[in-house]
């Protein structure tokens, strides 16, 4: 049978925390009682399990993440600034996939737990009022990424401006009939997402100020993904005046509008301009203008303030924004008529 801590700290003569602070390299260990402690491991081939260090430390050095559609670039990206960031710091990472309101529900019920994990971040998901109140009840650590929820801190960007910079651009090439492609209302609410609708918001509020009509006829909401956005596109291409511009709340939208556009053989930009959103890697390759977020940078931030509310700090609960850019490319120019 493999020795164990107990066996350690009885056969040194000393308790289980002095064994823990040898084995953490604590300077609060006199050199006589480390080497004693260190011959004895030694003797025993005693390998430190990580439940012991769990049980003694206090922690699981261990960081759960609850991310929606985890396989979805944005996401990804989110996820390896999260990793690297742990990683450097001696931390695993735990990922908990969501693509259901029951998954999401059942996450938030269950993962916050101090014998799981010494923290949780929430990507894309922010937590309902009765949520809030449960998070806080755990005493842990909780951290939101791409979102925002009162009471808790976060890191995300401001979507309504994003959404407005990217119809701006198109209004300010002279489009006057520019559609819009986004999640719909129903499929939002399933997660409490908010994005694509703040992004929406945006479109509306720049459409508006320029005086132009908001056109429902150019207004596309579906189930989050390529194929519907195609779908979506091509009633708004088949229409007896179509748009000559659309904007996209996501890259992965915007490629299914690429997609329409093939179908009905139209060239971008010249008969359509298109702008996506996100910046994920495809999208230079297809020359995709976009509004690029800092994917990567957003997760790494909120792996930055995970751990340092796990080391006892403890700041104010507010939402840190981070800046958006245009990135023009060649799926955007005036429109023909202009």
């Amino acid at each position: 049978m493999a020795a164990t801590i107990r066996d350690v700290a009885r056969a040194a003569g000393v308790g289980l925390g002095t064994v823990s602070r040898v084995l953490n390299l604590s300077p609060l260990v006199s050199a006589a009682t480390r080497q004693r402690v260190l011959d004895v491991i030694a003797e025993l081939h005693y390998v430190p399990s990580r439940l012991a260090h769990t049980l003694i430390a206090g922690k699981t050095r261990t960081v759960a993440t609850i991310a929606p559609f985890f396989t979805r670039p944005s996401v990804i990206e989110r996820l390896r600034g999260i990793e690297a960031t742990l990683a450097g710091h001696g931390y695993n990472l735990v990922v908990f996939n969501v693509e259901s309101a029951e998954r999401r529900n059942a996450c938030l019920r269950d993962v916050p737990r101090a014998d799981r994990c010494d923290g949780v971040l929430m990507i894309s998901l922010p937590p309902r009022g009765d949520e809030i109140a449960a998070l806080h009840a755990t005493k842990l650590p909780v951290v939101l990424v791409d979102t925002s929820a009162s009471g808790l801190l976060g890191v995300c960007i401001d979507d309504v401006a994003a959404g407005e910079l990217a119809t701006r651009t198109l209004v300010e090439l002279g489009h006057r009939r520019i559609g819009f492609i986004g999640d719909a209302q129903a499929y939002t609410a399933t997660f409490n997402f908010t994005s694509s609708w703040e992004r929406h918001q945006g479109f509306r509020h720049v459409l508006q100020a320029a005086g132009l009509a908001v056109r429902p006829a150019y207004e596309g909401f579906g189930f989050h993904g390529r194929y519907e956005a195609r779908v979506l596109a091509r009633e708004m291409l088949l229409l007896a005046e179509p748009p000559t511009a659309i904007f996209a709340a996501s890259d992965t939208q915007a490629l299914g509008i690429l997609e329409a556009t093939r179908d009905l053989g139209l060239t971008v930009p010249a008969h359509l301009s298109i702008i996506g959103f996100d910046d994920i890697d495809i999208a230079e390759y297809l020359g995709l203008t976009t509004v690029r977020q800092p994917l990567f940078e957003s997760g790494a931030h909120g792996a930055e303030l995970i751990l340092s509310m796990i080391a006892g700090h403890r700041p104010a609960p507010v939402t840190a924004y981070l800046p958006v850019e245009l990135v023009v490319r060649g799926s955007t120019a005036p429109p023909a008529s202009a």
